[in-house]
């Protein structure tokens, strides 16, 4: 979250989050709550892959830099995963993916 605070220059930002249990921690609201004055945090319902993004780009990922695809080790699988993210960025395919969650 520093990082991204810092790439963002004071921008204000929304963060989509799924239910992960880490996500409800004590510390986890804590740092969220003081952290309102550029961070926007939206929770996602309950198993709702159709509304979450992120969804769409694992899938469009492992139906093409990770289809029947058998890797010597993690190296090799971060390789192929940064690729795919480079050609989803190229493609613009992530304001399709927000479209289909109804965000954009």
């Amino acid at each position: 979250m520093r990082d991204l605070k810092k790439h963002m220059r004071g921008q204000a930002v929304i963060l989509i989050r799924d239910g992960l249990p880490a996500h409800k921690s004590r510390k986890m609201k804590q740092y969220l709550e003081s952290q309102r004055s550029w961070l926007q945090v939206e929770t996602l319902p309950g198993y709702s892959p159709d509304l979450n993004p992120v969804e769409d780009l694992w899938s469009n990922i492992k139906g093409q830099e990770l289809a029947n695809r058998c890797v010597a080790g993690l190296g090799e699988a971060e390789d192929s995963v940064c690729s795919g993210m480079d050609r989803v960025r190229q493609a613009m395919l992530p304001f399709s993916f927000l479209h289909h969650a109804g965000l954009f």
